[in-house]
């Protein structure tokens, strides 16, 4: 199967690159297009793909990544359509762009798969949902799932449900971030040189995460196991619940998945 990639940016660059590393596609299959030339080229540095100039160059290919921003996507579409492709698979990661939408700016005949992928994508790490229209068959949820597949884990929900993934998953890395920062301060508050404090507050959080994903273990039942009665992790987590970082949280993720509902009604 050829795919042609509209939009070369950092996202496409991580999926196509982490597509060819665990061999879902090898480099020939793929075909970049980008009107920035600086952007196609540093795609075609990064994943060995060749480009083109034209968005009408990449009327022979079976399928196509839409990755650009989205108020580029309905003038992409667009461009296919007057270069006369039809009948094809469209995978968009356009945030926020709903499959309705896609499908009013699509050529004829295409099957529409949405995705939401996020940022740790970019280093192999994602966590991915995607949700396909009507239209689209097994056979495409299948390639769907092995190009989102190569850089993280993947699941397939109704379309329904992209906001909630948008609000955990989307804005989720943004959280995070904002914990090891934050941890990272309280260990320079304690004394740490800054660097140190960072680097134990991230591989702690990544630690952390692995253990959830490889034990299988609930995240309260591996919390209790680190806090033994009377000592200074449950010390640390009174303190957390007193100041409702629990609530916080979850709060963070329904205000983030209610704004990207609002987006995707604007």
């Amino acid at each position: 199967m050829k795919i042609g990639i509209i939009g070369c940016g950092k996202m496409a660059t991580a999926l196509v690159a982490g597509a060819i590393r665990g061999k879902a596609v090898t480099a020939d299959q793929v075909l970049g297009y980008d009107p920035l030339p600086e952007a196609a080229e540093h795609f075609a540095t990064e994943t060995g793909a060749a480009t083109c100039a034209e968005i009408a160059e990449l009327a022979g290919c079976e399928a196509f990544l839409l990755c650009t921003k989205p108020h580029h996507a309905d003038a992409a579409l667009a461009s296919l359509a007057d270069a006369g492709v039809a009948d094809r698979l469209l995978i968009s990661v356009a945030a926020g762009v709903s499959i309705a939408s896609l499908r009013s700016a699509a050529p004829s005949g295409f099957r529409i798969i949405r995705c939401m992928p996020n940022t740790p994508a970019l280093v192999g790490e994602g966590a991915s949902a995607f949700s396909l229209d009507d239209h689209a068959t097994p056979d495409d949820a299948e390639t769907a799932g092995r190009l989102l597949g190569a850089v993280g884990v993947v699941h397939q929900v109704p379309e329904n449900l992209l906001d909630a993934v948008t609000g955990l998953s989307g804005s989720g890395p943004a959280f995070a971030f904002l914990m090891i920062e934050a941890l990272a301060d309280g260990g320079v508050r304690c004394g740490l040189p800054r660097a140190q404090a960072l680097e134990l507050a991230a591989q702690t959080l990544r630690g952390a995460a692995t253990m959830v994903l490889q034990t299988g273990v609930h995240p309260g039942e591996l919390k209790d196991r680190v806090a033994s009665p009377g000592g200074t992790t449950i010390a640390g987590l009174a303190t957390l619940e007193s100041g409702g970082l629990r609530a916080a949280l979850i709060e963070a993720v329904a205000a983030a998945a209610h704004r990207s509902k609002e987006l995707g009604n604007a």
